[in-house]
């Protein structure tokens, strides 16, 4: 009998994933993850982790499993969280979601499964996996078009792939919550969680004001026809201007009106809006860039701003990972593909270019709100091939 640890998250999804894998005549053990002590940053009424524990320990009852809590604090501290204050603070924004499932789920979590004699590990994600004659791994959207998580697991390689089950992935959301009401599961109803994983919803700012000083600055507009934004867009988005399309922008403050202050440029990111506080301005605003070194945040109206959209992305070349490396570009190479830069975001349809120093990915739309330190996901069809760190 094969023994398979599921991380229970205490919700449905993985939930049900424990319960499928039960039926099906796995030995199962359920496992929490502990990956924070802080309450001070986190959102009460959004399901603190103890409560998750708890609900995590009614299923495994319910189900008459073994049940664990691993402490992975001290390696979500060093592996995600310092993580985060690092690229906030250089101006980036980071997706912690992508690195705790490279670095904690699929890493310290599995070894500490395979210690326990286990032969995989488990979860609740919306992707599935598939395995060729070959014993090549490949990692496909889940079934639900809806809840595909696929984009979150984009850094996995094929040795945590071989050990990784993803047992609701060829479900609807719909049907695990039917499933979930059938098994008398208590998480049956309970809504999806949100913010960092296993922590739960985070108050962002008070979480980087733990170790990121405020500091005011200037809020500084840029005018949507300005000369160099307007050569940017004349330029033709060929395989030869890449290079130049994948550059991002780079205001100076002489280029600008002031229209506002902040508490520190290391707290925006590209593309967002929300929390801005700029008022007075004919159209809503948007964060175009920060600039961390010089404490400035730069903004312009309206999402159609040509300082917030562009052409291409890079991708340097210590950076490209692939899931499935039968896909892996030599330089000279080039390769259609269908990409995303977040998670929801629909797939575009892009081409990649590999050159000596990485990898160029070429939309054939404009894409808005590129953001250094965020991950591309490539696809071809329903799998995902690959991904890398926008530089």
């Amino acid at each position: 009998m094969k023994r398979v640890v599921v991380g229970l998250s205490g919700g449905v999804d993985s939930s049900v994933a424990a319960y499928l894998l039960k039926e099906k005549g796995y030995e199962v053990i359920g496992m929490f993850m502990r990956n924070w002590h802080n309450n001070d940053v986190t959102l009460e009424s959004e399901c603190p982790w103890i409560d998750d524990s708890n609900d995590a320990l009614s299923v495994a009852e319910k189900l008459g499993i073994p049940y664990y809590v691993i402490d992975l604090s001290k390696e979500y501290k060093e592996r995600i969280v310092d993580y985060m204050f690092a690229e906030y603070e250089k101006g980036r924004t980071p997706n912690p979601d992508v690195l705790c499932n490279r670095e904690i789920k699929f890493d310290v979590f599995l070894k500490a499964a395979m210690k326990l004699g286990a032969d995989f590990v488990a979860t609740g994600h919306y992707c599935r996996k598939t395995t060729d004659e070959n014993g090549r791994h490949h990692l496909l959207a889940g079934r639900d078009p809806d809840k595909d998580q696929s984009y979150f697991l984009c850094q996995l390689n094929q040795e945590q792939l071989a050990k990784s089950l993803f047992p609701v992935g060829d479900l609807m959301k719909s049907e695990v919550r039917e499933i979930a009401h059938k098994a008398g599961l208590s998480t049956a109803d309970k809504k999806d969680s949100q913010g960092l994983c296993f922590i739960g919803k985070v108050d962002l700012p008070t979480f980087l004001q733990q170790q990121l000083e405020p500091k005011d600055g200037d809020i500084i507009e840029i005018d949507s026809a300005l000369d160099k934004l307007q050569e940017y867009h004349r330029l033709e988005a060929t395989p030869e201007n890449v290079q130049e399309l994948a550059r991002p922008f780079s205001f100076e403050r002489w280029e600008g009106i002031k229209v506002g202050a902040h508490s520190g440029a290391h707290f925006y990111t590209i593309g967002q809006r929300k929390g801005v506080h700029i008022g007075g301005r004919p159209h809503p605003s948007f964060v175009l860039q920060t600039d961390t070194l010089n404490n400035i945040v730069y903004s312009g109206q309206l999402g159609s701003h040509p300082g917030l959209n562009r052409r291409a992305l890079k991708i340097h070349a210590d950076e490209v990972h692939y899931v499935n490396p039968d896909y892996e570009l030599k330089v000279g190479d080039t390769q259609a593909a269908e990409v995303r830069i977040r998670y929801r975001q629909p797939l575009q349809r892009a081409t990649l270019i590999r050159k000596e120093d990485g990898l160029y990915i070429l939309f054939d739309e404009l894409q808005r709100g590129i953001a250094e330190g965020q991950f591309a996901a490539w696809y071809r069809g329903d799998e995902l091939i690959g991904s890398g760190v926008i530089s």
